[in-house]
């Protein structure tokens, strides 16, 4: 660490270990240099996480998160050499907050429950992208070998994530097993995967794709390769148990939370979604003071490029990439939730937008009345967001 004054004139620096004691040597060397919980010097470092970031917070302190491409950037102020060393990376952070302080956001100051719901609804995201890996690898595995499994899921919406297709590939990994499987034995496995209606039918439509005549290999490569599913299988199991379990916790914390009411109000976001939403966007309402700063966080408004005769606009690549995949979700579902949606998809549509960036357009809209109904505490009202006008009762007489 590295501390400087006013006229960048370096006061003091210092090599700390990641720990308690390290945490008091770093106090320890602010103190003498003026910090107090009156007045504490503010710090600049390169993560935005971690248990030395959550103390500095916890001290009341700002906290800024410098991107290290912006560090980069900064450091070829000092040095042209490409020289880098750890002190005077140290230095190089000092100095941004020093000149470039209002350039950059601190860290949001968003309440115990926020972060807790935000650990949760990214874990559970990364168990979803976690859980469409294992399924692709066994996909792909299952096509070398077995694309009977394939052919009798291949109508279902979730394929192979379906319990009766998991319950199926771990009695029968392999085709020859598959083609052996008995009336009552298929019937009792589909039954123990949650199926409850037409059970006759489906055991006899599964037998029938079983016992066509399929491409194979060879036995032996065959039993290897049926030892490989069930390694996958297990896998996949795991990640799909995570998925629920993880989803079923933060959507129980999210309901907790006060502005849990005023997000699900808007048509396309349930629970989870919203959870999620939440999880990038915080409850620290200073943090986006506008709407256009949130839109431009979460990727949804576009980038300008202008130099003299030139000018282009494009859709912005550096965001945050779990609000802006939310963000999808959540303007497709919207397209079915609410006819104003509706309306203004179609109409970007109209005048030459494609699918990708008309599902944009309506995600930047919808944000920013998020950002304005959680700025005023206000639900979400169809008439007011899209100018819809209210629909008349529906009246009969005889």
């Amino acid at each position: 660490m590295a501390v400087v004054d006013s006229d960048a004139r370096l006061l003091g620096k210092l090599r700390i270990s990641d720990d308690a004691a390290g945490f008091q040597d770093l106090l320890r060397l602010l103190a003498e240099h003026g910090d107090s919980p009156d007045d504490p010097v503010p710090v600049a470092i390169e993560t935005s996480r971690g248990l030395l970031v959550a103390c500095l917070r916890a001290t009341g302190r700002r906290v800024y998160a410098i991107n290290p491409m912006a560090v980069a950037r900064y450091r070829d102020r000092h040095v042209v050499s490409g020289k880098k060393s750890d002190h005077h990376d140290a230095v190089v952070l000092a100095n941004v907050l020093r000149t470039d302080a209002t350039l950059h956001r601190p860290l949001p100051s968003d309440s115990d429950l926020a972060k807790a719901i935000a650990v949760l609804a990214r874990v559970q995201q990364d168990a979803v992208w976690d859980r469409t890996r294992a399924h692709n690898r066994l996909r792909s595995h299952l096509r070398e070998y077995y694309p009977a499994i394939l052919e009798a899921f291949a109508g279902k919406r979730e394929r192979l994530l379906a319990r009766e297709a998991r319950a199926i590939l771990a009695i029968a990994p392999t085709p020859a097993e598959a083609a052996r499987l008995t009336c009552a034995r298929l019937r009792t496995a589909v039954t123990r995967a949650g199926r409850q209606r037409r059970i006759d039918a489906e055991t006899d439509r599964l037998l029938q794709v079983f016992r066509r005549t399929w491409l194979r290999q060879p036995s032996l490569v065959e039993k290897a390769m049926g030892r490989q599913t069930l390694a996958l299988l297990a896998q996949l199991d795991a990640a799909c148990r995570a998925c629920d379990d993880l989803a079923r916790d933060t959507e129980e914390l999210f309901l907790q939370h006060p502005d849990a009411e005023i997000i699900t109000s808007f048509p396309g976001l349930a629970t989870l979604t919203g959870a999620r939403i939440l999880a990038e966007i915080g409850d620290d309402r200073t943090r986006f003071a506008q709407a256009r700063g949130l839109k431009a966080y979460a990727g949804s408004a576009p980038v300008t490029r202008e130099s003299g005769k030139s000018r282009h606009v494009i859709h912005r690549r550096i965001k945050n990439n779990r609000l802006a995949a939310t963000g999808r979700h959540w303007a497709f579902a919207a397209l079915t939730a609410s006819t104003g949606a509706h309306a203004h998809y179609n109409r970007r549509r109209d005048t030459g937008d494609r699918y990708h960036a008309a599902l944009r357009n309506l995600f930047n809209r919808m944000l920013g009345q998020l950002h304005h109904c959680l700025i005023h505490h206000h639900k979400y009202e169809e008439a007011i967001a899209f100018n819809q006008p209210a629909q008349p009762p529906v009246t009969a007489a005889a």
